[in-house]
């Protein structure tokens, strides 16, 4: 029994992070695992050695004669490993699954990992989903979208936490605003400039902090400039240790426009840091976040009241604490080991 995960690459993100623990779970228990790339080679997460690595092509940009090849290679694999069930991570990675499998007895599990709206490949996913067996979604916003054809064959499944993460500090912790994913228009990290620039009024001691790497990062390093607050953020790229970097901050911000489930807010939240998450579609953050309890809900692209919650979070310490404490608890509801069962479960895959 085999199972593999298709994905464009493993060069860091949510989706990647979470087929590594998946990945490095599975072979734990003796199943044959792979990850196969379409579009590269560069995987940023340390993976077991007995997970296969399989880069089939680099990316296309577009060029036909790429796409035709990496089509041919993918179902020379899948004949040669027939039998095996695909996890498929993304939209396109399930056509081509799809599209090199016809024929062929490879079961296809699909995982919705963003909001389904949002997609430019709306046609083309629906006619791949046909193919899928199981199709899985983080949210039940996401599956009350889904066509009734679709949801008949859907299970709803969180994100699993990585146990090894770092654990809450003791004591006091920074004067940090963070922001930790890739820095592009869906995840809107221009709100929260904006709205730092707003907190920092208040707040002048507090510095502000992007992990990760994107195509809005040219836009973002003016704009700070602009907002006279340029020399209170700093700009960490992508950082494969950034957990480590950040478990001290005073507060996490995730200011998407929509997301699946923000695998840095969980993360953020298993370490204890008070978060705070625009409450967008498909409804991830409040798949996990009581407001004001174990984190704060803000409105999509409104940055006056992620300001406003960074505000109450700097002023009221106690209300920090009850935050940090609460959230931590996410960690006992959502273990990889339990996630990972539960999506063989789903998969019908009996070990």
């Amino acid at each position: 029994m085999k199972i593999v995960f298709v994905i464009p690459n493993m060069t860091g993100g949510g989706t990647e992070r979470v087929i590594s623990l998946l990945a490095n779970e599975y072979v734990k228990r003796g199943i044959d695992v792979a990850i196969m790339m379409f579009a590269g080679k560069k995987c940023a997460y340390k993976i077991e050695a007995k997970v296969e690595l399989l880069c089939i092509s680099e990316q296309s940009h577009g060029n036909a004669r790429v796409r035709i090849n990496r089509l041919l290679k993918m179902r020379k694999y899948f004949k040669e490993n027939e039998g095996c069930n695909i996890f498929s991570f993304c939209v396109m990675g399930t056509v081509f699954s799809a599209l090199a499998t016809i024929g062929l007895d490879c079961p296809i599990l699909v995982s919705e990992r963003t909001d389904p709206r949002s997609s430019g490949h709306n046609i083309i996913r629906n006619l791949a989903y046909v193919r899928a067996e199981k199709l899985v979604v983080q949210t039940e916003e996401c599956l009350n979208y889904l066509p009734a054809s679709f949801r008949a064959k859907s299970s709803v499944l969180p994100n699993p936490v990585d146990e090894a993460i770092p654990f809450p500090i003791k004591g006091e912790r920074k004067k940090t605003v963070v922001y930790m994913g890739r820095l592009e228009p869906e995840k809107n990290p221009i709100l929260l400039l904006e709205a730092f620039a707003q907190f920092s009024t208040d707040y002048p001691e507090y510095s502000l902090h992007y992990y990760g790497s994107g195509s809005l990062e040219k836009k973002l390093r003016e704009y700070a400039m602009e907002l006279n607050i340029a020399n209170k953020v700093a700009w960490h790229g992508f950082c494969i240790d950034a957990k480590q970097k950040i478990v001290d901050a005073g507060i996490f911000v995730l200011p998407s426009n929509y997301e699946g489930v923000s695998n840095a807010m969980v993360e953020a939240m298993a370490m204890g840091i008070p978060v705070i998450a625009t409450d967008c579609p498909i409804g991830g953050a409040a798949t996990y976040i009581r407001d004001g309890e174990n984190g704060m809900l803000v409105p999509t692209k409104d940055a006056t009241e992620m300001a406003a919650a960074m505000k109450k979070i700097a002023s009221d310490p106690l209300l920090a604490k009850r935050l940090s404490d609460n959230c931590i608890k996410i960690r006992e509801e959502f273990p990889s080991g339990v996630i990972a069962d539960k999506l063989l479960g789903i998969a019908g895959i009996m070990v």
